[in-house]
């Protein structure tokens, strides 16, 4: 799974044509309309000012960088909000300058959720959302036992959009919801209205409630059947999850344990 980072490398290039070390701090990320700043030390010998060049998209920048700190003006190369963007600010080796600001790179969350929707009978979970400004994963979510449950990812495309996406989904019998978000560097969460269907499968049962080496899924006419489940032991650590007929408890302790399947939670006495 590919995931959208922020990186900034530090490494040393050897010019031989001046003779001595130099370094270079690379920033690359996606422009969000907001320009960088960085602190501008001394040489080590008091002599002048570490940063020497900035490169933009590899455009050397007109900014005055001879200056205790500096501003890389990115407005100066017309670009749009979203559009990537790599900085190479080139220094002396003996010193080491310092970016201030370097999140303002990093794409934020603003997708806007123009439609929702899912089909139960089809299994298939739609969304078109506009005004995204940088690459960042959608995490689809399903409601089961009483809390927002993670069942997938889909990467965003990060334009204007509007921008058209799916995801193939296992409903539970009766009513189903799903959603989507986002988080960026934040933290925040930014998520989509909630899509409901409702489904036709019958209810789920499982059996034997005291279990010596599996448990078994099956539907209200004895066919066997699968589901999401999870397994949480009376402290409430979660030691099994998935998704099948059948569950393998052979490895489990004695004793009792919650499990989560369909859209119910039950208790049953691993033997």
């Amino acid at each position: 799974m590919k995931k959208n980072l922020f990186v900034i490398l530090i490494f040393t290039l050897i010019l031989s044509i001046n003779g001595f070390a130099q370094s270079m701090i690379l920033l690359e990320g996606t422009y969000q309309g907001k320009n960088v700043y960085v602190q501008n030390p001394f040489n080590s010998n008091g002599v002048g000012f570490c940063v020497y060049e900035v490169r933009v998209n590899d455009q050397i920048t007109t900014d005055e960088i001879g200056s205790s700190a500096f501003e890389i003006d990115l407005r100066n190369f017309q670009l749009k909000v979203g559009d990537p963007v790599t900085i190479k600010i080139f220094h002396k080796e003996d010193c080491t300058p310092k970016v201030l600001n370097p999140e303002v790179l990093k794409p934020k969350s603003t997708f806007v959720t123009s439609t929702i929707t899912v089909d139960c009978n089809a299994n298939l979970l739609k969304w078109t959302t506009t005004g995204e400004q940088g690459k960042l994963t959608f995490v689809i979510e399903q409601f089961r036992w009483n809390k927002w449950v993670k069942i997938g990812e889909v990467e965003g495309l990060g334009t204007a959009g509007p921008n058209n996406y799916s995801f193939a989904v296992v409903p539970h019998s009766g009513e189903n919801q799903f959603r989507v978000k986002q988080v960026d560097y934040s933290g925040q969460a930014r998520t989509s209205p909630v899509a409901k269907c409702t489904s036709t499968k019958p209810e789920v049962k499982f059996y034997p409630v005291k279990a010596k080496d599996k448990i078994t899924f099956e539907d209200a006419n004895s066919k066997s059947t699968e589901t999401m489940y999870e397994i949480y032991d009376q402290y409430g650590n979660i030691v099994k999850k998935g998704f099948g007929a059948t569950i393998d408890v052979t490895g489990l302790a004695k004793g009792g344990y919650f499990l989560n399947y369909d859209n119910k939670t039950a208790e049953f006495f691993k033997q």
